[in-house]
């Protein structure tokens, strides 16, 4: 082997000596094996030597302790926590909506609007069930991250579903993500809820991980995906110069925020759009069933049992997320979801924020994700970081059908506590203990 090849191959040696450590705390390239689990419902498990997920438990209502989470048990974050808890329960509306994350309140933000723009006569009820804590699931138990995938996963999705509809899906991802961003904006609440619009970068750990990043990029181009021109591809050199840490990447658009936050701003929104839309909040009110409504005195299609009583209304909007088999039968309905548990730390730095940086990040195939918190009173000060993910750890289970909300992952927890301080050295210490970790409970459809 003559000198000028071994140059040309120290990079990609050190590439893999860095891979190697940092896959020493999490393991790399699992997530087509996730995937797969996910992707291959009603094929011989046998042949294809994989786990499937299966219900090894039935879904259940929330847990009545859930872990606390920083974005719901901060002080003062959460004044909605117990509205609508107690006294009278509303008995008849319009609408009921099973939910009060950001798919429910969304749902009555929405509503709300159209019914206004309608007009008409009669007033118009929506009503939103929670049964815990107003936020208490998925969303106020997340990363706090807010973007549209970009081109992410392409080839896969459009192998999966044909070009035109994994097109349609990432248009609906920037849809969304631009519509938030843009009621935060007109409404002066940026602060309110600690947006910050950085930007974020992805490292890629591996060569194969780059490669599928790139075959995406350019799948995604051919098929005339929008918003590429902004993707910017980032060097292993460039990254640990500017970084801190030496794996290429490639940055994209995106937000962080508070997501407790932002929900409420659009609960107040929907509450306050029109003396004709009454939307009324009941936390601590779990529905247990519904059912077609028998009430004799009633007109409305449909009855909502709860530990409170029955409320009866024409329209239900499921916005459960993981928890929607409990009220839905996959066999029914033909919805059926994986319920997953993912867990997430809040861990401080050991440098300031010029350092640190202020974008989003994730890495080795999305399965890590973190930000820093804004520091609002010194850019030298240390921020905090909001770290989730090391289900791949796990595997092959990948915490699948695992419903409880309350239970810390002890050898999750050992992951992300060293995964920082492996990416970056000089800017965590895996000795800094966590001042928050809690768990969070999603769906994977």
């Amino acid at each position: 082997m003559g000198p000028t090849l071994r140059l040309r191959l120290i990079p990609h040696v050190l590439l893999l000596l860095v891979a190697q450590m940092a896959s020493a705390v999490v393991p790399v390239l699992q997530f087509d094996t996730a995937q797969f689990v996910l992707e291959s419902f009603g094929r011989d498990s046998d042949s294809l030597g994989l786990p499937f997920p299966h219900p090894a438990r039935p879904v259940t209502l929330p847990v009545a302790s859930p872990s606390k989470s920083f974005w719901l048990d901060s002080p003062g974050a959460n004044p909605l926590a117990k509205v609508g808890s107690e006294g009278e329960l509303t008995t008849d509306a319009d609408v009921c909506i099973i939910g009060s994350g950001i798919t429910g309140v969304s749902a009555a933000y929405h509503l709300a609007r159209l019914l206004e723009r309608k007009g008409g006569e009669a007033n118009r009820t929506v009503v939103i069930l929670e049964a815990r804590d107003f936020c208490s699931g998925a969303t106020g138990r997340n990363g706090g991250h807010l973007r549209p995938n970009p081109f992410s996963g392409f080839a896969r999705r459009a192998a999966l579903y044909g070009v035109e509809d994994a097109v349609k899906s990432y248009d609906l991802e920037e849809y969304t993500t631009q519509e938030l961003l843009r009621i935060i904006r007109e409404n002066g609440a940026s602060e309110e809820v600690d947006l910050v619009s950085e930007g974020r970068v992805t490292l890629l750990m591996t060569p194969e991980e780059e490669e599928s990043a790139r075959v995406d990029f350019e799948a995604a181009k051919a098929a005339g995906l929008g918003r590429l021109d902004s993707v910017k591809w980032i060097d292993r050199e460039t990254m640990n110069e500017t970084r801190g840490t030496s794996f290429p990447g490639v940055w994209t658009p995106g937000s962080n925020l508070w997501p407790l936050k932002a929900v409420a701003l659009l609960f107040k929104l929907a509450a306050s759009t029109s003396e004709k839309v009454n939307v009324t909040l009941h936390t601590h009110t779990p529905v247990t069933s519904v059912e077609p409504s028998t009430d004799s005195m009633s007109k409305r299609r449909y009855a909502l049992f709860t530990p409170r009583g029955a409320i009866n209304c024409d329209y239900v909007v499921h916005a459960t997320n993981g928890y929607a088999n409990y009220l839905l039968d996959p066999a029914k309905s033909k919805v059926r979801v994986v319920p997953t548990r993912g867990q997430i730390i809040l861990v401080p730095a050991i440098a300031g924020t010029e350092a640190v940086g202020k974008t989003g990040w994730a890495a080795n195939e999305g399965f890590e994700y973190w930000f820093p918190r804004p520091v609002k009173d010194s850019d030298e000060e240390r921020p905090l970081v909001v770290l989730g993910g090391a289900r791949e750890a796990m595997a092959p289970g990948f915490e699948y059908y695992e419903t409880d909300d309350g239970v810390v992952n002890r050898n999750i927890d050992s992951a992300l506590r060293s995964f920082l301080p492996k990416m970056f050295p000089g800017l965590y210490d895996e000795t800094s203990e966590p001042t928050w970790e809690w768990v969070r409970f999603s769906a994977l459809p």
